[in-house]
């Protein structure tokens, strides 16, 4: 295995990891152990545990971007941010990605590097909604806040919210009345 191909199998295990447990309670250990490699060569793949988490973060945040320019190809309006809605469902099934995105947020209360990080591919994900689908602030304010109240939501296993999300998410598109 590459060592790219390593720090992407390190990325998965360190989402789990820091999901469940979060930066200051994660261990590296854990992490080299789910990967199969040693803390060494773990710190010489990231220099430093923070720097594992930071990574975890910007792989999330690729994620959702890809999977944003996967569903609006081709579309645009209400049409694009329908499908990035429905699309974004496969993420709330994801546990690990959902309990990481909640870590960062906890993390950026008191991390100026991670409020910095988070801060910046918040922007990025919001000019890249408004660059897909064409709407103004306000819409792309209203599709993101809703995709995070739905990961909140998700995240707290609410009953019979699994079963709504889908319609939910697809309504995350229509105009306000």
């Amino acid at each position: 295995m590459s060592a790219e191909e390593r720090r992407i199998t390190v990325l998965r295990a360190a989402r789990e990891e820091f999901g469940a447990s979060g930066l200051n309670g994660a261990s590296t250990e854990a992490i080299a152990r789910r990967v199969g490699v040693s803390q060494p060569y773990l710190f010489r793949l990231f220099p430093t545990k923070k720097a594992i988490f930071l990574a975890s973060i910007e792989n999330c945040f690729d994620h959702v971007r890809a999977i944003f320019d996967e569903a609006a190809e081709g579309l645009t309006g209400e049409a694009a941010l329908q499908e990035m809605g429905r699309a974004y469902k496969t993420l709330l099934d994801d546990k690990a990605t959902l309990q990481m995105q909640l870590q960062m947020w906890a993390a950026a209360c008191h991390d100026e590097e991670i409020r910095q990080l988070a801060r910046e591919r918040v922007s990025a994900l919001w000019r890249q909604v408004a660059h897909l689908s064409g709407a103004d602030d306000q819409r792309v304010m209203q599709f993101l806040a809703a995709g995070m109240l739905l990961n909140v939501m998700a995240a707290m296993d609410l009953p019979r919210i699994r079963e709504q999300l889908g319609d939910t998410l697809a309504g995350l598109s229509d105009p306000p009345a």
